[in-house]
């Protein structure tokens, strides 16, 4: 059934007080799955979906070619594409009538591209500031739109569950599969931006420093040491270079699994405290805090992007010395 609200009111959790009980967790159900449903299905729906996903609707069955994979619709890319409609109306209120003097929505834009781009060139050199520019005010901007626009009245409610018995029509416990859901909160989302992070790390520093700088970059003897104390260096500088390389790896999960773990943990707290409390009061403060980890989660990611990448486009003291001898 669907939903147009989320919140019960004192009434309601009179006529059905279990609705105000915690949903039960099913701790063999993944996660991600559970959370992100498939609303539609481009294609036949596959044998092996859920149980709640036999239901979905399915587009072109038909007409799909066979031995082709269906492609699932979920919640979280149906909302990726209103928050990336909502950017390119707001870009384009922005830029289509520019002024020399801005003000209004082109002073917002120009203000917000002008500061990543500053933050950029505060961290990066030049070069390798234009390359990495585009991707860090993109990742900026689409974070931090997604976890507001995640907290609009809405989403994550408006949805289908189990009906209950109450005043307010079309009352369900909870929405267990919503119509929109924050892209960040969907760990699909955040592993793909990370891999992008990765896939792009790695092609500027080959870029930058070329395929024997960059080893040379990982594993050389590093503090300007000469003569034959580089022998037993190359050892230890050798075992560091293998510790780089797992930190290296590992860069891309944490940044994925910071950001979904801090979105859907702040999502889940207010879903807790809305279903748990009259008239959900108790959110209420909530409110205000994931309001604050929305945009700071937005610039943590962008700046640990940034960060990793000057790690990898950057020369030490000694290799910029190097021509001048």
């Amino acid at each position: 059934m669907l939903v147009l609200g989320q919140v019960a009111t004192g009434a309601e959790a009179a006529l059905a007080p279990e609705a105000a009980q915690p949903r039960a967790v099913d701790p063999n159900k993944p996660l991600v799955t559970s959370y992100a449903p498939a609303l539609l299905y481009l294609g036949p729906v596959p044998a092996d979906a859920q149980l709640e996903e036999k239901s979905a609707i399915t587009l072109f069955k038909d007409q799909w070619p066979k031995n082709f994979p269906s492609i699932p619709i979920t919640n979280s890319i149906l909302y990726t594409w209103v928050v990336a409609l909502v950017i390119l109306i707001v870009v384009r209120l922005g830029t289509r009538k520019m002024q020399e003097v801005p003000s209004g929505t082109q002073n917002f834009v120009e203000a917000l591209v002008g500061g990543l781009r500053d933050m950029c060139e505060g961290m990066l050199e030049p070069k390798v500031a234009r390359w990495v520019f585009p991707l860090a005010a993109t990742y900026f901007i689409f974070i931090a739109a997604s976890n507001l626009m995640g907290l609009l009245p809405g989403v994550g409610s408006i949805g289908w569950g189990e009906p209950v018995k109450s005043i307010m029509p079309f009352a369900i416990k909870h929405a267990e599969a919503p119509l929109f859901r924050p892209p960040t909160a969907d760990a699909n989302m955040t592993v793909a931006m990370a891999a992008i992070f990765f896939i792009m790390s790695l092609w500027w520093a080959l870029k930058y420093n070329g395929p024997f700088g960059l080893m040379k970059h990982i594993f050389g003897v590093k503090g300007g040491f000469k003569g034959l104390v580089v022998v037993p260096l190359s050892a230890i500088f050798l075992f560091v270079g293998c510790v780089e390389i797992i930190s290296i790896c590992v860069r891309p999960v944490a940044l994925a699994m910071r950001l979904y773990g801090n979105i859907y943990g702040g999502e889940s707290v207010l879903t807790i405290m809305l279903t748990n409390s009259p008239l959900g009061i108790a959110a209420l403060p909530f409110y205000f805090l994931e309001i604050m980890v929305a945009l700071v989660q937005a610039l943590v990611f962008t700046l640990l992007s940034i960060v990793f990448i000057s790690l990898f486009c950057s020369h030490t003291e000694e290799e910029i010395a190097e021509p001048s001898h």
